[in-house]
């Protein structure tokens, strides 16, 4: 059965890599890199037809014979095909979502990994920059009732890819002595075509990005590959959120001697960068962040590099950081981009202002832990050393195990000392965010809460500044299920902290549970022996 089950889950790895060029230039494989998502009706039914009879080949698998690390990848790999039918054939975002479109990420990770000889990447750059008149051209032939928050966002995006064409693209071509002037003029026009497209439609943008409680639900159980209700999570949440603002409380009071939580923060707001220093702020918090895990011994620390970059203008307008990480099946030597959007240059002083209170120098602090160390980079380098019989654990990523284990990592770190009371108060507010997330995810998307009463429940029990929860209502109208994956992840993650067997220090205990990949949390939990 060991063998039938290696041969079965390679070959479903081979359907999911090449059939999704995202995916694969995620996972780290490059044997798509010339190629865009083929996202026309034939190609999305050739993709539908051969995920089902991957589905059939995996439900012929006898788990039960398997060893516990077969015996899990053959359910991650049942649950990632699953998913990926749930998408296609269901929620069709393809057919709706603008930004799917978008080729800006897929150009840009042959602009900035060095994995290759530049000429080697040019080549496939080339392809694909070929390729963008019929990729763009099928998405104004599929797109149908696209919700106006999502063009507006795509319009946003599309004039940073069409910078990184103009600019980066024969950057790289002049460093090889390649001329990409077609190419570039083609790719160029294309985007420029599908821009005036998007604005026509602007107007007439009337799909609803609510996606209903049906739809959000089973999104969701995807999602998170967890047991918890949707219910379940609601009432966690919201005793979660009672908690935690007890505890921000009790630390206002200890900052300022008042437990007025409003103007603790307000004191802590007046230290904070600015746009011309919030990058090397944040590259200096990543040497604090790596010297205080050292000088704590909280975990293994790999000697991989992390830039901290700022974040390239066709990836704005959903999240103020990500980390960007090379996948698990990368060879190459290529670091990892801690990075932060600065504020959009039309913005006002006043609005600028909100923004940097928000991220001021101690939430700043936190946001390094969280997307860098012990957080995202950390994390995801211990992952790519993670080896198994078959490639299905690289390609298996948990959302809810990598969100996580990251805002565990900032409580573990805040709790720890890190910062002192000023992080720790912050670590709180992020407690609330994420918590509030959670809500905002199902309130949203399954109960039709208005604008107004999102902003209230962000503003009045986050304390996040209006600017923020602003984003934050966008990003929940722009995303779904995404954002229940911090609390879920986090409630998971940290049982499985908390339950460190007897004579096991935290170090060695968070090793482990660094030690299989990114495996959604109920598989680490069998994993683990618990």
């Amino acid at each position: 059965m060991t063998r039938e089950f290696r041969g079965t889950a390679e070959a479903v790895v081979d359907d999911l890599l090449a059939g999704d060029p995202v995916a694969a230039h995620y996972a780290g494989d490059h044997r798509t890199d010339h190629v865009l998502p083929d996202y026309s009706s034939s190609g999305v039914a050739d993709r539908v037809r051969r995920l089902r009879e991957d589905a059939d080949a995996l439900a012929e698998l006898d788990v039960d014979d398997l060893g516990p690390e077969d015996a899990v990848d053959a359910q991650l790999l049942s649950s990632a095909v699953d998913q990926q039918l749930f998408a296609l054939t269901e929620l069709r975002e393809h057919e709706w979502n603008p930004l799917l479109h978008n080729p800006g990420a897929l150009l840009d990770g042959l602009l900035t990994r060095n994995f290759a000889p530049p000429a080697e990447r040019l080549a496939a750059l080339t392809d694909r920059l070929r390729a963008i008149p019929d990729a763009l051209a099928t998405a104004e032939e599929i797109l149908r009732d696209c919700p106006r928050i999502h063009v507006e966002t795509a319009l946003g995006q599309l004039e940073g890819t069409a910078a990184l064409v103009s600019n980066d693209v024969p950057r790289l071509a002049e460093s090889t002595g390649g001329d990409v002037t077609a190419p570039v003029a083609t790719a160029l026009a294309a985007i420029d075509r599908h821009r005036a497209w998007l604005t026509d439609h602007l107007d007439t943008a009337s799909g609803d990005p609510r996606l209903g409680r049906r739809r959000w639900e089973a999104k969701l159980w995807h999602e998170l590959d967890s047991e918890l209700t949707a219910s379940a999570l609601l009432t966690a949440a919201e005793q979660h959120l009672t908690e935690i603002s007890e505890q921000i409380r009790a630390t206002a009071k200890e900052l300022t001697g008042s437990d007025d939580v409003r103007a603790a923060l307000d004191a802590l707001a007046a230290d904070r960068p600015n746009d011309a220093t919030v990058v090397g702020q944040a590259a200096t918090d990543l040497g604090t962040a790596i010297a205080f895990v050292k000088a704590h011994d909280l975990l293994t620390l790999p000697e991989d590099e992390c830039q901290v970059i700022e974040m390239p203008e066709f990836a704005r307008g959903v999240a103020i950081a990500y980390c960007d990480a090379p996948g698990p099946l990368e060879t190459a030597n290529v670091p990892t981009f801690y990075a932060i959007a600065p504020t959009p240059e039309d913005w006002s002083d006043d609005r600028r202002d909100s923004f940097y209170r928000e991220y001021n120098d101690h939430m700043l602090l936190n946001l390094t832990v969280h997307e860098a160390v012990p957080g995202h980079f950390a994390q995801l380098a211990h992952a790519r050393r993670f080896r198994a019989s078959t490639r299905a654990r690289a390609l298996c990523m948990s959302g809810s195990f990598v969100e996580g284990w990251a805002v565990y990592a900032e409580e573990l770190m805040a709790d720890t000392g890190f910062g002192g009371a000023k992080v720790r108060m912050q670590q709180l507010k992020m407690q609330l965010r994420m918590t509030i997330n959670a809500l905002l995810d199902q309130l949203v998307h399954a109960e039709d809460l208005t604008e107004a009463d999102a902003m209230a429940l962000m503003i009045d029990k986050g304390y996040q500044e209006e600017r923020e929860a602003a984003g934050k209502w966008r990003r929940a109208l722009l995303t779904s299920a995404q954002l229940s994956t911090y609390f879920v992840g986090y409630t998971e993650m940290s049982a499985i902290a908390a339950a460190r067997p007897a004579g096991v220090g935290p170090k060695a205990w968070h090793d482990r549970m660094l030690a299989h990949g990114s495996p959604s949390p109920r598989h680490l939990r069998a994993l683990l022996g618990l």
